[in-house]
């Protein structure tokens, strides 16, 4: 195994069937191995909506109370979870389901902030990488849900952007790493409605820079901290793009995030 492929999933592409499933049949011809992280946050909201609850965000994270969590662990280690691996599975494409819990392979604890309670959200502490390479040589596809523990028998949720970052980080120690975020929109963009817009390569001073006017905000900025924080640490590329260009790999357009000019 040369190198490998962290790719995270979320967005329309989870809702859309048609899309996931089409999405699905492509990486499952990719010739190098993936391990595909998903979240699933906008099925989440549905339920929080049909048993009376809102959603609640701050900054582009969830607050997870006791229900939502519940809500969350349902959806994604249960039902969204099983559908990617069975369809990867008629795609011929071995694939495992994982929480971190599972062979522990993810260990967090819960969020410590000094204003704000956010509930049974995990900070990640630990990602066993060796288990993610050990499935992959064996021709497993490990498909890792937005579901963490802290080893005292409490799940937590934990963004899966930071899961894909965390997982390409502790693989990057052990094989070329690459990273990719794939959702319903082109990359970054300048103006979000606009396709032409698209920020081919992103720096840091740039990205600081849209920050500061405003043109990243919400969802985005945690996405791409976590993009920043991956090449700082070593992994070898990191993208983010439509996630119609994930069968395309390694070479997908979209947004390449770059290090320091």
């Amino acid at each position: 195994m040369t190198s490998v492929h962290v790719i995270k999933i979320g967005g329309a592409v989870i809702n859309d069937t048609g899309l996931l499933q089409s999405l699905l049949k492509g990486l499952a011809a990719l010739p190098e191995p993936f391990v595909l992280v998903h979240g699933g946050g906008r099925k989440v909201d549905e339920w929080l909506l049909k048993t009376g609850m809102k959603p609640n965000m701050i900054d582009g994270r969830r607050i997870t109370d006791g229900p939502t969590l519940e809500l969350a662990v349902m959806n994604y280690a249960g039902l969204l979870n099983k559908q990617i691996v069975s369809y990867l599975q008629s795609c011929q494409q071995n694939a495992l389901g994982l929480t971190g819990a599972d062979l522990n392979c993810i260990r967090a604890h819960r969020r410590v902030h000094p204003e704000i309670d956010y509930g049974f959200v995990g900070d990640i502490d630990y990602v066993d990488g060796k288990v993610f390479s050990d499935l992959c040589h064996r021709g497993v596809t490990p498909v890792c849900c937005a579901i963490t523990h802290d080893q005292e028998g409490q799940l937590l949720n934990t963004n899966a952007d930071t899961i894909a970052c965390e997982i390409s980080i502790a693989l990057s120690g052990l094989t070329k790493t690459h990273l990719w975020y794939g959702f319903e929109k082109e990359g970054v963009m300048v103006d979000i409605d606009d396709p032409s817009s698209l920020v081919k390569e992103l720096t840091p001073e740039r990205y600081q820079s849209m920050t500061a006017d405003g043109t990243i905000h919400t969802g985005m900025k945690p996405k791409l901290h976590n993009c920043f924080r991956a090449l700082e640490a070593g992994v070898e590329s990191v993208h983010i793009c439509n996630a119609s260009q994930l069968t395309n790999i390694p070479v997908a357009s979209g947004t390449q995030i770059m290090a320091s000019l």
